[in-house]
């Protein structure tokens, strides 16, 4: 049975009339609100922490070249390969070690020629490595409308409250 959205725990990521109890620019300030009001015995089930405008960084690991394509695709395909041996030799009763090494071998081989083929078909549109996080610029602690006050009174008394506390 699901509950309409206007019930309470219809949604455990949001509050009926929530308010705006402060803005930080880091995550651990925000952290550092909430740990405080539970420290408090604020009813913290209350509190919401909303990470608002987004952007997405990428870090430059490495240039690609053929060669780290080849190494890459060999090693991810042995530990697949050593992966699938493995899982296989739970039903093996003879030479065990001449079939993992066989499945690590195969998965070499796989890894290899399809990192190849990947790298192919993107030549010269991306020729290097990189990570990359979607992140939160702002971090807005919200609170339920009907604890707001409780909650702005204990916050005041949060020792190095952020300046930018209660936007």
């Amino acid at each position: 049975m699901s509950l309409p959205t206007g019930m309470p725990g219809a949604n455990p990521l949001r509050l009926e009339f929530p308010q705006s109890l402060a803005v930080y620019d880091d995550y651990a300030a925000a952290q550092k609100t909430v740990d405080f009001l539970a420290d408090k015995e604020f009813p913290v089930q209350n509190l919401l922490i909303v990470g608002t405008d987004l952007k997405r960084i990428e870090r430059i690991t490495g240039r690609l070249s053929w060669g780290r394509v080849a190494v890459g695709g060999i090693l991810s395909g042995v530990w697949l390969g050593l992966f699938v041996g493995l899982i296989f030799s739970f039903f093996v009763d003879e030479d065990v070690l001449a079939m993992i090494l066989s499945t690590v071998l195969l998965g070499a081989v796989f890894g290899l020629v399809w990192a190849l083929i990947g790298y192919a078909f993107t030549r010269g549109q991306r020729d290097f490595s990189s990570v990359s996080q979607v992140v939160a610029t702002k971090y807005e602690v919200l609170v339920e409308h009907k604890v707001a006050a409780q909650a702005r009174e204990l916050l005041t008394q949060l020792p190095g409250a952020l300046p930018n506390a209660f936007e």
